[in-house]
């Protein structure tokens, strides 16, 4: 496998995968039966975090007509649009009132530049963890997953996501998952635990 060269997948390379598949004989298994998995990224930040917010709680398909009837009010998923945008407008989509003010949050702490997006590029995944998820309605799971599928960071392993717990609890025999063994795969995952995420998640829904 060559380098992805389109920014609509996460990017990784083949020298990526050999590095991990070295790290852990269970996981290299793993690899090797679903061969390379390609999963879509948006690099506009500020459209991904309004994604997220629309799909908490909400089945994908939910999701995107609410999306759709957000860009077709505004023209557009972007700062100034949702900070000019009433809050019921953006309720009426089809969301909860919470799930709007949230929007409206973000939009407004992005358009006034209490947030700079501009900035994440030099910040490490903890300070984007920091800084994004003192937004309402953003937490920590959220602002991982937009590390992932927008900003295409590539060691982030999420404890607080379901399914990767799931995997890990399938490929290594557990019932369970302590925080300590977590962060035990984590280490021996790194630097590439965002790849790993990838086969895990595959791994959780087989």
């Amino acid at each position: 496998m060559s380098e992805k060269k389109s920014a609509d997948f996460f990017p990784y390379t083949e020298q990526d995968l050999d590095a991990l598949k070295k790290k852990d004989k269970k996981l290299s298994d793993v690899i090797e039966r679903y061969g390379i998995i390609e999963r879509k990224i948006n690099s506009d930040v500020f459209s991904a975090l309004v994604g997220s917010i629309i799909s908490q709680q909400i089945s994908g398909k939910a999701a995107d007509t609410v999306e759709a009837r957000l860009v077709a009010l505004c023209g557009g998923i972007t700062p100034e649009r949702i900070y000019n945008t009433e809050i019921s407008a953006i309720q009426q989509c089809g969301t909860s009132m919470r799930k709007a003010g949230y929007i409206k949050a973000a939009g407004k702490a992005v358009y006034t530049g209490a947030i700079d997006l501009s900035s994440l590029a030099n910040l490490s995944d903890d300070d984007i963890i920091r800084l994004l998820s003192s937004l309402p309605g953003v937490g920590v799971w959220t602002v991982e997953m937009l590390l992932i599928f927008s900003l295409g960071r590539m060691d982030v392993l999420s404890y607080g996501d379901l399914a990767i717990r799931r995997g890990l609890c399938k490929l290594y025999g557990h019932e369970t998952l302590t925080q300590g063994q977590f962060a035990e795969y984590k280490k021996r995952y790194s630097p590439y635990g965002s790849l790993a995420s990838l086969y895990l998640w595959k791994l959780s829904v087989e």
